[in-house]
């Protein structure tokens, strides 16, 4: 029988930035938007929903009173010690293993590396989705895990990070399925109604999704979607503006690099 899943929209990071329009005006789009997701047998899969800066604070200042006692005599410069270096990053202890279009061991470890100076949003090496967390991206869709049953589905993991310059922030969902078919039908089925469709350079059969802002101090968003083996991801990029098409695509390269290869 026939099943359509109600529309999911960006995921959460977007949801908080339109939520966050409503009470500062400070975000992107307000469409909603409709990601299509149906049974391998269905072509017709349905799904609804919708695609945020923080303030800083100054630092007060000090002021000295001067002293009344007299100036010491001018003594020899006496060289600062060297700051201590910075601690190395913790090593990830994740193992997984590639043959052929098959991904063993933690999910997690085939997640693309952070960049250098990269700051990352929770748990370094990303966290494990529970079937609640699936739940939630699909707008409540309890029928999304049938779907996703019909599918192979095996498990899911997602990763956050900010870039090194702050401007972006990077969110990477991994989808495990019980084949490559699998993993490359569900692919194929996402869209995003609201979205500008493009294709992504250098990585063949992704396919992105742009979301311009209705002013450039707002922010945009960009998706991106593909598989690779039996495994199909999903890649959010957060700016403020028009997001740049290149950045989604260096981080799907170097995703399915990692997919790949796994190392």
């Amino acid at each position: 029988m026939d099943q359509e899943v109600g529309g999911r929209g960006l995921p959460r990071a977007a949801r908080v930035a339109l939520t966050a329009l409503a009470l500062l005006a400070v975000t992107a789009t307000s469409a909603a938007v409709t990601v299509a997701v149906g049974r391998p047998d269905d072509r017709r899969p349905v799904a609804q929903g919708a695609p945020s800066p923080a303030p800083g604070t100054a630092a007060p200042s000090a002021s000295v009173s001067p002293s009344a006692s007299p100036s010491p005599s001018p003594s020899p410069a006496v060289p600062l010690p060297s700051p201590p270096a910075p601690a190395p990053k913790p090593a990830s202890t994740l193992h997984g293993t590639v043959s052929g279009g098959t991904h063993g061991g933690d999910l997690r470890y085939f997640f693309a590396p952070i960049p250098d100076g990269g700051e990352s949003f929770g748990p370094a090496d990303g966290f494990k989705m529970t079937d609640e967390d699936l739940v939630a991206e699909y707008d409540g869709q309890k029928n999304i895990m049938s779907v996703l049953g019909s599918y192979g589905y095996k498990e899911a993991a997602e990763r956050s990070y900010r870039t090194v310059d702050g401007i972006a922030n990077v969110r990477i969902r991994l989808m495990r399925f019980s084949s490559t078919g699998n993993a490359s039908e569900f692919a194929k089925g996402a869209s995003f109604s609201e979205g500008e469709s493009f294709e992504v350079g250098g990585v063949p059969g992704a396919r992105g999704f742009m979301f311009k802002p209705e002013q450039k101090a707002y922010t945009g968003a960009m998706v991106g979607v593909a598989s690779k083996g039996d495994v199909e991801f999903e890649i959010t990029i957060e700016v403020k503006g028009d997001p740049d098409k290149a950045v989604l695509a260096d981080v799907m390269k170097r995703q399915v690099d990692r997919l790949s290869s796994g190392g």
